[in-house]
């Protein structure tokens, strides 16, 4: 970590904490960690017919690329797009990249993002062939011309790739549960399609468990979906990742399959789904994009759903991801919505992506200044994204007291702001910003401010924020000053450290329960059971086909039993357990293998 000595007023540079000396002089320490979903200004639904239970924010379908020392984020309707020196701050470019002849909501519905030399490359979906690709060398400054008036190539959820080694392009696109996902080859100087569009994979639920549709790939009366074709190339293996089986559930995921060509044959990679997150408070990890960061190091960006007020209610979440030295591409989902260590840091994404922060006020007690009906106060603490504790208003001194049970380190907090009441459609030209304190007391009289934002101008409906130095303490209290809309609602208020505590013992008696081969029964899904461990908070379920490739994971609070409906029918499973508390993480059982 760098340290920087700088005047008391000198400059102020996003995402940095201040420390003052008596000297006149500043420290400045540099932020090392994000949490899911990320913090940016998520624009509200545009779209009429899905706002009748209520107007909310909502978007999906990221994609991320690395270009020219920025990361540049777009996302579906959100009527513009994000650029980041260091993926945590994001600035908002306001952009519509529909013509005025183009009535529709979808402004930009899963677009792709890619570049070609030192052009950045924009495509919405469209069943027709009208819309443009749009070309950008200057993108942070809102440059933007034509590549291409009419795409030929017209499709839904489409993604240009260009195959730097062989100067080549080419577009993959599909979402359907009836059809395949498609590839294309384009002309590298028209960017319109040359030679035959080419079927290249199709879902296989019947083998496949996690590609079933349903909140927990376990409903079988509507065919899953394939979406969200997205390709990356490293050492010559081509990447062909897809979404399935339906952006409205927990078991939300992303799959891969690999081929030595670009076209094809494909074949499907043992270890899937790669990006998968059933559980916790971020629950989803479907239809995105794996990018590299400024290191070189692989990150996959992805959807999380809510679900509450639309099916299309979702947020997005970045995850470690990586291709290990077998060629076998994973994401690391497990503690994936705790706070987590940033690019700068360039942490191994499979050993340390990990802050190792735990969760302090998971069903803790509660003390609320009001309540709106049944938005009780226990749901800001439950670790359901989908409930949600709302004040009666949205007024300035509305409140909400989280006891920790103890004094406890805490290192960083998470505000997740849910949509009660809210107002707004689309992205608004200009809006107020979420302004609040947060105190913290060992005694419930005598209150110290250690979060300010009484002067905030930014709209961030999932603050997360990483104080300087740790903080000891027992209740943290947040108190509303100015909502950009609605009621004072959370979702999630979420306090990260240590506490004082014993972390659990390991998990006793773990069971892995599932039908053997060539016999009848479900090898699809398997059924955990295990002793309740009294001192945990939650469990950590890994998976995989290999023992040192446990890259599937489950997280689980409050129960000691699990059904994972996510299996390959055919092949052997290895599992492990590990137990976990606001104190820390037991060790993890002995690998099980089970046929």
């Amino acid at each position: 970590m760098k340290y920087y000595l700088m005047r008391r007023f000198g400059l102020i540079l996003a995402g940095l904490s201040f420390c003052f000396f008596a000297q006149g002089q500043v420290q400045v320490k540099q932020q090392q960690t994000y949490c899911n979903p990320i913090n940016i200004d998520y624009g509200y639904c545009p779209i009429p017919n899905f706002v009748t239970q209520g107007k909310h924010r909502a978007t999906a379908d990221p994609v991320i690329t690395f270009f020219q020392g920025k990361y540049y984020l777009f996302s579906t309707n959100q009527w513009g797009y994000w650029h980041s020196t260091d993926m945590l701050n994001w600035q908002f470019v306001s952009r519509k990249f529909l013509r005025p002849e183009h009535k529709v909501y979808d402004e930009l519905c899963a677009p792709s993002l890619s570049f070609v030399n030192d052009s950045l490359l924009v495509v919405g979906s469209t069943h027709g062939k009208e819309f443009p690709i749009w070309m950008s060398k200057n993108p942070s400054k809102n440059e933007w011309k034509e590549l291409v008036h009419k795409s030929e190539a017209a499709a839904w959820d489409p993604q240009i790739f260009w195959d730097k080694e062989k100067d080549e392009l080419y577009e993959y696109y599909g979402s359907s549960n009836l059809y395949p996902i498609y590839g294309v080859k384009l002309n590298r100087k028209t960017f319109q399609p040359e030679g035959e569009v080419v079927p290249l994979i199709v879902l296989n639920d019947e083998e496949h468990g996690w590609e079933r549709f349903g909140e927990n790939n376990d409903n079988t009366f509507m065919q899953p979906f394939m979406e969200g074709a997205f390709m990356t190339k490293h050492k010559n293996t081509y990447y062909l990742q897809y979404g399935g089986p339906g952006t409205e559930f927990s078991g939300y995921g992303d799959g891969v399959y690999t081929s030595k060509n670009p076209l094809g044959p494909f074949v499907y990679q043992s270890h899937n789904p790669f990006s998968y997150k059933p559980g916790g408070f971020a629950r989803g990890a479907g239809h995105g994009a794996t990018f590299q960061d400024a290191n070189s190091t692989f990150w996959h960006v992805s959807t999380i759903v809510i679900g509450t007020k639309n099916n299309f209610e979702r947020r997005l979440g970045i995850w470690p991801a990586g291709i290990d030295e077998e060629g076998v591409l994973y994401s690391n989902t497990a503690y994936g919505d705790y706070p987590t260590f940033l690019p700068s840091q360039n942490k191994d994404h499979l050993k340390d992506s990990f802050s190792g922060w735990m969760l302090l006020n998971y069903n803790k007690p509660v003390s609320v200044s009001s309540t709106l009906g049944g938005f009780q106060p226990n749901y800001a603490v439950n670790e359901d994204i989908k409930t949600y504790w709302s004040a009666k208003t949205g007024n300035k001194g509305e409140w909400l007291i989280s006891d920790l049970g103890e004094r406890s380190t805490i290192r960083a907090i998470q505000i997740n702001y849910a949509d009660q009441d809210v107002t707004l459609m689309g992205k608004p030209e200009t809006t107020v910003g979420h302004k609040y304190l947060i105190t913290v007391s060992d005694n419930l009289k005598e209150w110290k401010v250690i979060v300010d934002k009484s002067k905030n101008s930014k709209d961030v409906p999932h603050d997360y924020v990483e104080l300087e130095k740790p903080v000891i303490g027992r209740y943290l209290k947040i108190e509303n000053i100015q909502m950009p809309t609605g009621k004072f609602a959370l979702s999630g208020f979420r306090v990260f450290g240590k506490g004082n505590g014993e972390a659990p013992a390991p998990v006793k008696n773990f069971v892995p329960l599932r039908v053997a081969p060539k016999t009848k029964g479900e090898r699809r899904n398997v059924w955990f059971k295990w002793e309740q461990e009294p001192l945990a908070d939650g469990y950590v379920i890994y998976f995989g086909k290999s023992p040192n490739q446990l890259y599937g994971s489950v997280m689980i609070y409050g129960k000691n039993e699990y059904y994972l409906n996510a299996l390959d029918r055919s092949d052997a499973y290895y599992f492990q357990i590990e137990a976990f508390n606001s104190n820390g993480i037991s060790q993890r059982t002995p690998v099980i293998r089970v046929e």
